[in-house]
């Protein structure tokens, strides 16, 4: 593998399906089909270019590390890792949805000292903090809404799309925390040492994102 050899981690599911056409309108195709394949490591129709596909919160750790030297992630994980270590040099506008607190339909909200359950452990005590709310926070990998319904916690914290399930089981949404997008993030130490590939890709993706759509 050249020196100059650039590995980007995509995030698996949603985020991997809306990427790839987004790389395949920069010139970066995987040479076969990662959507059927049980590999993890591809490589691409650009030799100096290879794919790596990972779990959502694993994409900030690789980059982080310089096992990758770009990522796609949404910013709702970046936000859980305060970025830390990276740059964060492109707004993708893709896998949008957004990150709120929701509780049962018709209930009060909550006053002093409250539980909240979510996976975004980090980001709910800032919020919480921020606001002066008092509360203890249970970390939950799965299932949210459940946790309202079966007295578990007074609210969660988790991802919003069509809200569907949240009015399927019983919730609402209340406060927005923070609209989500995939993020395009860079190694610190690749930018620098790779600084010629690297921005090379990182403009043309920034001019498919760009471009007006069809």
């Amino acid at each position: 593998m050249s020196r100059d050899t650039i590995t980007i981690a995509l995030t698996k599911g949603r985020i991997l399906k809306e990427t790839l056409p987004l790389l395949a309108a920069a010139g970066i195709e995987p040479a076969e089909d990662i959507q059927t394949s049980r590999k993890l490591l591809f490589a691409s129709n650009r030799d100096q270019v290879r794919l790596l596909v990972l779990r959502g919160s694993d994409v900030p750790t690789y980059v982080r590390h310089g096992v990758a030297d770009m990522g796609i992630a949404g910013k709702d994980i970046l936000l859980e890792n305060n970025g830390a270590g990276l740059y964060e040099l492109l707004d993708l506008g893709i896998a949008r949805c957004r990150l709120m607190t929701a509780g049962l339909v018709g209930q009060a909200q909550p006053v002093g000292r409250i539980v909240v359950a979510t996976k975004f452990v980090n980001i709910a005590r800032r919020f919480m903090a921020e606001r002066g709310q008092q509360a203890d926070i249970v970390k939950l990998y799965g299932a949210m809404e459940l946790a309202p319904l079966m007295g578990l916690a007074d609210l969660i914290v988790d991802i919003v799309d069509s809200g569907n399930t949240l009015k399927a089981n019983g919730l609402e949404p209340r406060e927005l925390i923070a609209g989500i997008s995939s993020r395009l993030v860079v190694n610190r130490a690749s930018l620098k040492m790779k600084h010629q590939p690297v921005q090379a890709l990182v403009e043309s993706l920034a001019a498919v994102v760009a471009a007006p759509a069809p």
